[in-house]
């Protein structure tokens, strides 16, 4: 691979290479090459590996107030080989992907080759420069995703609203009471209703226990006066 092709993807990287043997090695699909040990495979495995530790360890440190189940639901669509092949094509890294003829797809290339670029390049950058390195191209990429995942968490996720907010006004972490249930067991409905620190807030009506808790956790920040009244805006 040509030291043009090197520099300007050390460029998009944002990092520069003491052995660029590493990154061109990043660059060559297996379809390229006979021996497939010289392809970017392996680098693959590895590069998934730092991109999910460094994921965590940002939505970990970012999201304090959410619990296990809303991180993993965030970091499982982070570094999913949609958004990995995304983040390869913003980048155009793909462009400088050396395949093999018969591998010669725009489709192929939006998709599972780039999403498998993406990570072995930040293989053969956690390799050559370390953790930290990797790290800061990692979240270079990725920091517009997860400052819209955490957009769309703290609109969505009532509960993990509702948490954060108690936290911080009243040092308390609400309590989500069953007061009723209703239906054959096949198709049950449930009454939750959430308390903080002695106050009771109106209760909700769900057809599962974790839709009961969003909405009564709704019904709570509406109470507080965090979230508006939708049907009072319509009135």
């Amino acid at each position: 691979m040509d030291e043009e092709t090197l520099r300007q993807i050390e460029q998009i990287v944002g990092y520069e290479f003491s052995d660029t043997s590493l990154l061109a090695g990043a660059l060559t699909h297996s379809s390229a090459v006979d021996d497939r040990l010289e392809s970017n495979e392996r680098l693959e495995f590895l590069g998934d590996a730092v991109l999910a530790l460094v994921i965590c360890q940002a939505l970990f440190e970012r999201f304090s107030h959410y619990l296990e189940g809303d991180l993993t639901k965030i970091k499982s669509n982070l570094v999913s080989r949609e958004t990995c092949a995304q983040i390869c094509g913003q980048l155009g890294l793909q462009k400088s992907l050396k395949i093999g003829k018969g591998m010669i797809s725009n489709r192929a290339l939006c998709g599972s080759l780039a999403a498998g670029l993406l990570e072995s390049v930040i293989a053969a950058v956690y390799i050559d420069g370390g953790f930290d390195a990797a790290r800061d191209f990692i979240l270079r990429a990725f920091r517009p995703l997860i400052e819209q995942a955490d957009a769309e968490e703290a609109q969505g996720n009532f509960k993990s609203l509702l948490q954060q907010y108690a936290q911080e006004h009243f040092n308390a972490t609400p309590c989500y009471v069953l007061l009723d249930e209703k239906g054959p067991d096949h198709n049950k409905c449930f009454e939750l209703e959430v308390v903080i620190t002695n106050h009771h807030f109106p209760s909700a009506w769900g057809t599962n226990k974790k839709e009961a808790e969003q909405k009564a956790a709704f019904n709570a920040l509406v109470e507080l006066g965090v979230l508006d009244d939708p049907v009072e805006e319509d009135d």
